[in-house]
């Protein structure tokens, strides 16, 4: 249980469009209060928090962690896709709290796994959990988020990384021409340039082409729902390639750390398709790695479906660093 000097923190995850805060009970890691407002209303991070603190009624709490949609590297953070940048320190110091912890929003989610109950869990194919072994998380939403999570007797450490951004590995002549298509468009081809809502969209114009079909382009929303109602068959397709691509890297990432431990698919796209991935290439493509199939076939893929991943994530990262700083226990 968490000293009940530190019962109570404010979590947010913080991406490209909304803001999401709640308040977290450290010792159940229960959320409540969750509140979520359009970035582009606040200028800063800073006046969106104190903001929330104030409407809810929770200015006395001074321990905040938070997830956000770019790379933390250092004291200064600026967002990828919107314009807040602030000082970790500075803003400390400007709210008066007495920790403030900021994360990369895929290594919140990569600390929400061993919090996720059975019922956030969906298990696609065969394999097993091996406790206390490492584990991957991929996911798909406006980018491709990518890191890995390492138990350890002290606690879990989250490795984050830019995995999405590695290249894309064509294996058949389709996705030789999408490879070709998309170079055309962006010089190099990660797997982000498929597996994302702009990549959906890429992937429909891509394979019209390979397929010879004149198009008008569609978003991912559209695109999703056109295959989810199996009405058009050009968008079937293109969300039969996402699984199969998404398959093969998250085979990849098995492979990288020996994920015995699972490896689990979060973002936004890929549960609101949860209905087609059980039928498509995602786990053979997971599976299919030469002479390591049988390394793989044992490792068990689940696609998440927390509504809200990133805060538990941040709750679990800051109870241990309380309890690891003797705040806590």
């Amino acid at each position: 249980m968490a000293n009940m000097d530190v019962p109570f923190a404010i979590v947010a995850d913080i991406g490209g469009t909304n803001a999401r805060f709640s308040r977290v009970d450290l010792a159940s890691l229960q959320l409540d209060k969750v509140a979520v407002y359009p970035c582009a209303d606040f200028p800063t991070l800073a006046e969106a928090l104190q903001f929330y603190r104030e409407q809810q009624g929770l200015t006395a709490i001074r321990h905040v962690a938070i997830a956000i949609a770019c790379p933390v590297t250092g004291d200064l953070v600026k967002m990828t896709n919107f314009s807040w940048q602030f000082s970790i320190e500075q803003m400390k110091q400007q709210l008066d709290l007495a920790e403030f912890i900021v994360l990369n929003d895929f290594t919140a989610v990569a600390m929400s796994l061993p919090a996720l109950t059975a019922k956030e869990l969906v298990k696609v194919g065969a394999g097993d959990v091996q406790s206390g072994k490492p584990m991957a998380v991929l996911g798909a939403g406006t980018g491709l988020g990518v890191a890995h999570l390492i138990p350890t007797p002290a606690g879990f450490i989250p490795l984050p990384g830019e995995g999405g951004h590695v290249d894309f590995t064509a294996q058949t002549e389709q996705e030789w021409f999408i490879q070709n298509f998309l170079a055309q468009k962006y010089g190099h081809v990660s797997p982000e340039r498929l597996l994302s809502g702009p990549g959906l969209e890429d992937l429909y114009l891509a394979i019209a082409a390979f397929k010879g079909q004149q198009v008008d382009a569609l978003n991912a929303a559209q695109i999703a729902g056109k295959a989810l109602d199996n009405s058009c068959e050009l968008c079937s397709a293109v969300v039969a390639q996402f699984f199969a691509s998404l398959g093969g890297l998250a085979g990849d990432l098995a492979l990288t750390l020996s994920t015995f431990g699972g490896v689990f698919v979060a973002g936004g796209i890929t549960p609101k398709l949860l209905g087609l991935i059980e039928h498509s290439e995602f786990r053979s493509r997971f599976e299919a790695k030469g002479r390591f199939k049988g390394f793989n076939s044992g490792i068990a893929t689940f696609v998440v479906t927390a509504e809200q991943p990133g805060l538990t994530g941040c709750a679990v990262y800051l109870k241990q660093h309380l309890a690891s700083s003797h705040h806590g226990i």
